[in-house]
């Protein structure tokens, strides 16, 4: 709306423009609190969802190390039991 239009309006006409303006302006607003906390919520998901992934790595870790015991125990069974029947 140009400044000529606006200055042929009444102040009911105005009032009513603000009006509109101001309910407007608090939807946009809750809008913008409504995103803000959707994205709060996705980066807790994402931090979660690496934490899962870290902990995935360590327990990786964790089974690799295990099996290499437990390789060792076997090697070691085996080389006692190679000894004792000689």
């Amino acid at each position: 709306m140009t400044d000529r239009e606006l200055r042929k309006l009444s102040r009911a006409e105005l009032l009513e423009l603000l009006l509109e303006e101001t309910r407007e302006n608090e939807k946009l607003r809750a809008q913008v609190e409504e995103m803000e906390e959707q994205l709060k919520d996705r980066r807790i998901l994402l931090g979660q969802a690496g934490s899962i992934a870290e902990a995935a790595l360590r327990l990786n870790g964790v089974f690799e190390a295990a099996e290499k015991a437990a390789q060792q125990y076997l090697e070691n069974v085996r080389r006692l039991a190679e000894e004792g029947t000689d």
